[in-house]
């Protein structure tokens, strides 16, 4: 009895191998989010507020370039349109009173200044270079008193999200038909015991033509970026998925 209930759980042993297999794959830890900041406007750095590792959220002034200029510009249109909208508020209580055209005037008058204030917003907005999104700044190549130029655009911070990364793999092009999105990888980072499981996110829809390697993501938290290794992809019956 007890051999026969030994031979039983070897066959379901065996049925369980054939049935889950593993496809190596090696991998590189990437931020989910990380983004290159440059200034498309020219000028002079007036003020850095940012350092390599300051935390920062989206829509903080990291850097700005002398713009007193613009500032002043920017004032002069919100009092034009200010008195822009007050003349057309007046003459708009007594529109039946005045001549079309002359209210018509008015009217270009109100609209005309609210559209050189947003374009003066826009050019203001040129010279304040702002977060993008919750991150870290990873690096740094400005200083004030630096000169950039909007023609040639230069990368002066770099940011990546805080917490969230993803573990970008590659396996071997053969295996496109059976890698799917919600399959589990187990895996290993170098140089670390620990071992680390999560679900595949996404499938890059193209073979590297170099490698003839195919990509896929899935997301982890707080491993340093630019870390390595190596691990499984869980495939159900790999090798009847293959013959297929």
């Amino acid at each position: 009895m007890i051999q026969f209930k030994n031979l039983i759980v070897g066959v379901v042993l065996s049925l369980t191998a054939l049935q889950a297999e593993e496809l190596y794959a090696t991998f590189s830890v990437e931020a989910k989010q990380s983004a290159n900041l440059a200034f498309t406007s020219s000028g002079t750095v007036d003020k850095v507020l940012a350092d390599v590792s300051s935390l920062v959220k989206k829509g903080d002034l990291l850097a700005e370039l002398q713009n007193h200029d613009l500032k002043a510009a920017h004032h002069i249109n919100e009092i034009a349109l200010d008195f822009a909208k007050k003349e057309y508020a007046r003459q708009l209580k007594v529109k039946k009173l005045v001549d079309a055209s002359k209210f018509d005037s008015y009217v270009f008058k109100y609209e005309n200044a609210k559209a050189q204030l947003i374009y003066q917003q826009a050019l203001l907005n040129k010279t304040l270079l702002k977060a993008p999104f919750d991150g870290m700044i990873t690096q740094k190549s400005i200083e004030v008193g630096d000169v950039v130029s909007g023609a040639m655009i230069r990368t002066v911070f770099k940011i990546q999200s805080i917490h969230e990364r993803k573990i970008v793999l590659s396996f071997d092009q053969k295996y496109w038909k059976v890698v799917k999105k919600g399959q589990i990888f187990h895996y290993q980072l170098d140089g670390d015991s620990k071992k680390y499981s999560g679900k595949i996110s996404k499938v890059y829809p193209y073979a590297h033509s170099g490698n003839r390697k195919i990509k896929a993501e899935v997301l982890a938290k707080d491993f340093i970026v630019g870390l390595f290794g190596e691990g499984y992809i869980e495939i159900p019956d790999l090798n009847t998925t293959e013959e297929k």
